[in-house]
């Protein structure tokens, strides 16, 4: 299959999120750039076209000293790569964040299950309750109840 700008272009477009396929996409269409008899205009054209593309998926790089795919190739990869490590960190963060909430969500629940058997607990040690009484007071399995009784009389 011939490579044409216009196969470089629907390869950037198809790249989709990853910036790292997107650099890769790049640099495909450099080479077709560079093979290209209408080299200048054509360069022209894409540079445009990208810069666009790029703002549209979002990319918060500097686009404007950006003139030539082929001559600015460099420092388009370096954007790239500088968006590559921010998403990275931003989305090491947001796990972080995530992982710290979801903690957070845990030990409650765990202080909210402690609290329920210690209450059971208590009943069990202080009334002649049945364990599905004291189950549904305390909003415990009976099981779980049963188990509390036999831990206390040990």
């Amino acid at each position: 299959m011939r490579q044409t700008p216009l196969s470089g272009v629907f390869g950037v477009e198809n790249a989709g999120h990853s910036w790292e396929a997107l650099q890769q996409a790049v640099d495909r269409v450099v080479a077709i750039i560079q093979s290209d008899p209408n080299k200048d205009r054509t360069d022209r054209i894409i540079t445009r076209w990208l810069k666009r593309h790029l703002s549209r998926l979002g990319a918060e790089i500097h686009l404007d000293q950006l003139n030539s795919l082929v001559e600015d190739r460099d420092m388009l990869a370096e954007n790239l790569e500088n968006l590559v490590k921010k998403e990275r960190l931003e989305g090491r963060q947001e796990g972080r964040q995530q992982g710290r909430q979801e903690g957070r969500q845990e030990g409650r629940q765990e202080g909210q299950d402690e609290a329920r058997k210690e209450a059971a607990r208590n009943l069990i040690r202080r009334t002649e309750m049945s364990d599905q009484v004291i189950a549904e007071i305390a909003g415990l399995a009976v099981e779980e109840v049963s188990q509390l009784r036999s831990e206390i009389r040990h």
